[in-house]
């Protein structure tokens, strides 16, 4: 599974203006809820939800809010940049700057995973991160992540 197969260019956000977590999450919602016609607030209410279950922050500058939604089509991803940082709540206490939301139908258990995982990986690498974060624009960005994907 490669993260391109979910993540469209159009649903990079390469500067988030939210100030706290729940703005930034109604702000990755936004395009998926307008390419796939699927209720933003629905999206929305389910990474919230997560959100109260503990932070997805994993550190090192990067979340990954997730979810499942019933009906969906199949795995939706945005990824959105945030020049300042947030408070996510992240497990190192540290500001969040890499946002990766990730909705998975109900049912898919495993996708669901493996999708995490794989995502996991590649934002472990501290030069991946620094080279998103430095990143001219959303176009940049999406082919960061592209020829990241393609390493693994």
């Amino acid at each position: 599974m490669k993260i391109v197969e979910f993540l469209r260019p159009e649903a990079v956000l390469a500067s988030l203006s939210g100030q706290t977590a729940p703005s930034v999450l109604a702000e990755l919602r936004r395009p998926l809820a307008a390419a796939h016609r699927v209720d933003g607030q629905r999206l929305l209410d389910t990474l919230l939800e997560r959100e109260k279950l503990g932070s997805t922050g994993i550190g090192e500058g990067v979340a990954i809010p997730h979810g499942k939604v019933a009906g969906l089509p199949g795995l939706l991803a945005s990824f959105g940049r945030h020049a300042q940082g947030v408070d996510f709540r992240a497990i190192d206490g540290k500001p969040t700057f890499l946002f990766f939301a990730l909705f998975a139908p109900e049912n898919s258990a495993g996708a669901h995973l493996k999708a995490l995982a794989r995502i996991s990986r590649i934002f472990k690498s501290a030069t991946f991160r620094e080279a998103i974060l430095h990143a001219a624009d959303a176009g940049e960005i999406y082919r960061l992540i592209e020829a990241e994907d393609g390493k693994y």
